[in-house]
């Protein structure tokens, strides 16, 4: 791997005492990281290098207190600057020739964006003020956090100012979710194995359903959520890339070019759903104050930093369709909500059922499709279900299921999301970032709906309990008999009928 320099700004924030540097650290221990390598943290606070090696590393509370290798701390350098401050930006450039110098880095920068929104524009243009975009003297790479944009058209903007500063094959624009390992096995899952790609279409697969579900309310983030919501905050990024895993066509090569040029067409093939129809095809709900437990948690509304009369969604279930030859008249839905039973995220893939059912009578109709769960979190695997015959007289058909987990690979180590988004971008890896014309043409699917429950106060806001599994509406959604939801637990194989109220 090439020598190189990772310039934090936003270094003394939450996401990277948090998530960077633990990341950074594992990735050391497990001898990842190139041998010429510096950490330069950047933001306003004003830390010498041993304070912020003391703050951010050795004292860092989320790597515990076990002992911590001090090869690693000597790679911590830190910057105060005005953010600001265009002239501030001749400080970072000064100290990254130093690093260079000392460290023998060759000028290669990544430039990570732990900072708000609002600064997504100005550094880049400070940075190309400062000649710190050049190539010529070494790569270039900056790391762009979510929210990008607010919609389609302030992710356009956005797209535009950047690419002022930056070429496309510079900018990498995170998404976790993209870096969970069950969600990169979905392309080797599919395109690596003859018994899943010949029926993965719409001639044998019945309908797609993706639950991402979170158990904990907003926390301190009410602020920050009260103007974004579930849609915003979910299904715009993360779940409509991982549809793209599911959904898109075979990539000609195994490269990022071939892999983001597959996953565009697929959101181009998105059924626009018009704001005449959003009341058909989503949900929106808001949870409320229930008893978990024996404990009272707090409703939406009474959480910290958030409107008393918000409408803000915590919850969304869509229907949709992709209108290409694989799926077409396909249903996939999806659903994300805050203080459900569980965390879990996971894809189901259900199969039709054979066109005579032989042992109709026998079957449980309840789950007579041939289902196969895919675990993105936790407890990562993947679980096929089918029939079986129950030993004894007659013809009595039970489920049964076949299972892996990634945990039973005795080896091996289950990488965290960001150390894999990480490496991949000290490589020069893009495959598991999201391209510009991919992030537009996303927020073009999902701002009709938003347009619609902003603008169309007809359309309800259902409220649900904490601790349950949404509104009930969202399970009118789902077409034919005896299908709803699949309701997951926290381990993988555990019953499919799991409620905790």
């Amino acid at each position: 791997m090439d020598p190189q320099v990772l310039v934090i700004f936003g270094a003394s924030g939450d996401l990277a005492q948090r998530k960077l540097i633990p990341a950074l650290y594992h990735l050391y221990k497990g001898q990842f990281l190139p041998e010429h390598f510096a950490v330069l943290g950047v933001s306003r606070t004003d830390y010498s290098d041993e304070a912020f090696r003391k703050e951010v590393f050795l004292e860092n509370p989320h790597l515990g207190d076990s002992g911590k290798e001090e090869g690693f701390a000597r790679m911590l350098f830190y910057q105060s600057i005005d953010t600001l401050d265009s002239a501030d930006y001749e400080k970072v450039r000064k100290r990254l020739e130093e690093i260079d110098e000392n460290r023998k880095t060759g000028g290669n920068y990544i430039f990570y964006l732990s900072v708000p929104p609002s600064l997504y524009t100005k550094i880049p243009a400070f940075l190309s003020e400062h000649g710190l975009n050049d190539k010529e003297k070494g790569w270039k790479r900056l790391v762009i956090e979510k929210p990008f944009g607010y919609d389609r058209n302030s992710a356009g903007e956005l797209n535009h100012s950047l690419q002022q500063y930056f070429h496309e094959d510079q900018i990498y624009r995170i998404d976790h979710y993209l870096g969970k390992e069950t969600v990169q096995n979905l392309l080797v899952t599919r395109f690596a194995n003859g018994i899943f790609e010949p029926l993965w279409n719409r001639n044998y697969v019945h309908h797609i359903e993706i639950t991402a579900a979170e158990n904990i309310g907003v926390g301190k983030r009410g602020g920050y959520y009260d103007h974004s919501g579930a849609l915003r905050d979910m299904v715009q990024n993360h779940l409509l890339q991982v549809v793209a895993h599911v959904a898109m066509e075979p990539p000609t090569t195994a490269d990022a070019a071939s892999i983001r040029s597959e996953k565009l067409k697929l959101f181009q093939s998105l059924r626009p759903i018009g704001e005449s129809e959003v009341e058909k095809f989503a949900i929106r709900g808001q949870y409320i104050g229930a008893s978990i437990d024996g404990q009272r948690v707090p409703g939406y509304r009474e959480e910290e930093g958030v409107d008393k009369n918000s409408t803000t969604e915590t919850y969304v279930a869509l229907k949709f369709f992709i209108d290409n030859w694989r799926w077409a008249d396909v249903p996939f839905y999806i659903r994300t909500g805050k203080r459900l039973p569980t965390k879990a995220t996971e894809i189901v893939v259900y199969f039709k059922s054979p066109p005579h059912h032989l042992f109709r009578s026998e079957l449980d109709l309840m789950n007579m499709n041939n289902q196969l769960i895919i675990r993105v979190q936790p407890d990562e695997g993947i679980l096929l279900k089918f029939g079986m015959k129950v030993p004894g007289a007659g013809f009595k058909v039970k489920n049964v299921g076949m299972d892996f987990h990634y945990s039973d690979l005795t080896n091996a180590t289950v990488p965290e999301a960001y150390q894999r988004l990480i490496i991949d971008v000290m490589k020069g890896d893009a495959t598991l970032y999201a391209r510009g014309d991919s992030v537009e043409v996303a927020w073009k699917f999902v701002d009709p709906i938003l347009h619609a429950w902003k603008n169309q106060e007809n359309i309800k806001l259902y409220g649900y309990p904490a601790g349950t599994w949404g509104p009930e509406v969202a399970n009118k959604l789902i077409d034919g008999d005896n299908v709803s939801w699949r309701n997951p637990c926290s381990n993988l194989t555990d019953s499919s009928d799991y409620r905790l109220l």
